[in-house]
């Protein structure tokens, strides 16, 4: 009877709050990487070279990782509803400034802001995921969340490409038309949010009473257990040592996916294809990924497995660079990005799983948020190496194997974490 109340209570809360996230992370993905189809033509308009492009495209992280752990105490004390719906409406009113920058250095000021705008917005959820569903589904509901980034590559690809041929309308640039279409949702959205999203499970009046009584004790039992060994206030989440190192395991995932998300269009357009050509070819990669992504986050659960799923994806992902950067023909190139997507998208869902199990209350608060902040400033440094690169070689090649060595270090990374986390077990069995 349990076993039956539980399937329907989680299914019930999977329709109600995973299609609805995944839509705001969709919006929030293509607002945060459409600068990557604005510069086919914007750069060009601007006067802006590669390595500024790369330096002003991953500034967006300076200002996620200052504001991304006060961003996400503030949302552990006023509720996902209010806080979500701050940050959606300020980074569409923000994004949507874009259509009127006139030079680099407003270029730079607008994706610092943007960065602020949307700082908490991914830990939030991560955190607010934590509420609602036991660690046993977390990895797979992660998967759906994050699926949403690629799809957002799928189908802002060729959308963004055929904004850009709104060349000239009402006497603007359709690099500028692009980003006032794009920026409009993320605001409309931000008032539903505040109307639709629950803050905790006590309050989903949207569940029969036997449902929502079955997930407010499961939740309180899964925290009762974890009160033994897991570490709770907001100093503890900021000086363990393993939030450090998940931290910079996702560094390099963060590198590798923004160098997808802000070169790949590039990358592929340098093999002289038309834009409308290179945003349906550049939304091969995640569709593929999706699928991947889904499936290795759903074995991950299945067998409660993390670190090989993290290492082997990694690993994926940099052997995917590699061949990029060695690519002769459209078809190479694609096959590679390929497999950098898959191996990016396949190690976020379980590397996700790893802090909750060893964080709670505050300290999971503060701890998500200080590994995304932290591990998004990869973010900067591989679009940046990228760009710099580039204008001093000519070619993509140097920067995708540098970003490469990044994504390799994340596996050696994830194994030397796993080793401390079994140290940490015995000697908390020992103790106990």
């Amino acid at each position: 009877m349990e076993m039956s109340l539980e399937r329907a209570t989680m299914r019930r809360v999977s329709w109600r709050l995973v299609p609805f996230i995944c839509l705001l992370y969709f919006i929030a993905f293509i607002d945060r990487v459409n600068i990557g189809f604005a510069a086919l033509t914007m750069n060009k308009d601007l006067g802006l070279t590669s390595a500024v492009f790369g330096f002003g495209a991953g500034i967006f992280f300076f200002g996620y990782f200052l504001f991304e752990v006060p961003s996400n105490i503030v949302l552990d004390k006023v509720g996902a509803r209010l806080w979500i719906a701050r940050v959606m409406i300020t980074w569409g009113l923000i994004s949507g400034a874009f259509a009127f920058v006139k030079g680099e250095y407003g270029f730079y000021a607008l994706r610092f802001l943007l960065g602020a705008a949307e700082a908490g917005f991914f830990p939030g959820i991560i955190l607010y995921l934590t509420y609602w569903f036991p660690a046993r589904y977390r990895a797979g509901v992660v998967s759906l969340f994050m699926a949403a980034a690629p799809v957002s590559v799928i189908i802002g690809s060729p959308l963004s490409s055929a904004l850009l041929g709104m060349e000239g309308t009402l006497g603007l640039h359709g690099w500028q038309w692009m980003f006032i279409i794009e920026a409009i949702p993320a605001t409309l959205l931000g008032i539903v949010v505040v109307f639709y999203m629950t803050d905790r499970p006590e309050k989903a009046t949207w569940l029969p009473e036997d449902q929502r009584a079955w997930l407010v004790a499961e939740m309180n039992e899964e925290h009762a257990q974890k009160a033994v060994v897991a570490k709770h206030g907001i100093m503890a989440g900021m000086a363990d040592s393993r939030v450090l190192a998940l931290a910079l395991i996702y560094f390099g995932t963060s590198a590798g996916l923004y160098t997808l998300g802000i070169w790949a269009p590039q990358i592929i357009k340098s093999f002289g294809l038309s834009t409308l050509v290179v945003g349906f070819l550049n939304g091969v990669p995640p569709t593929i990924a999706v699928i991947a992504m889904i499936l290795w986050a759903r074995h991950s659960d299945r067998t409660g497995e993390r670190t090989w799923h993290v290492v082997i994806a990694c690993l994926v992902a940099a052997v995917g660079l590699l061949l990029a950067g060695g690519a002769a023909s459209t078809l190479a190139v694609v096959a590679a990005l390929t497999l950098v997507n898959c191996g990016i998208s396949a190690a976020k869902p379980p590397l996700w799983a790893m802090p909750t199990t060893f964080l709670s209350g505050q300290a999971a608060a503060v701890g998500i948020a200080a590994i995304n902040s932290i591990g998004n400033l990869g973010g900067f440094i591989g679009p940046w190496a990228i760009g710099w690169i580039k204008d001093r070689t000519g070619s993509f090649a140097g920067g995708l194997i540098f970003v490469a060595g990044l994504l390799l270090l994340s596996a050696i990374l994830t194994l030397v974490v796993a080793r401390s986390g079994r140290r940490a077990a015995a000697a908390d069995a020992v103790a106990h």
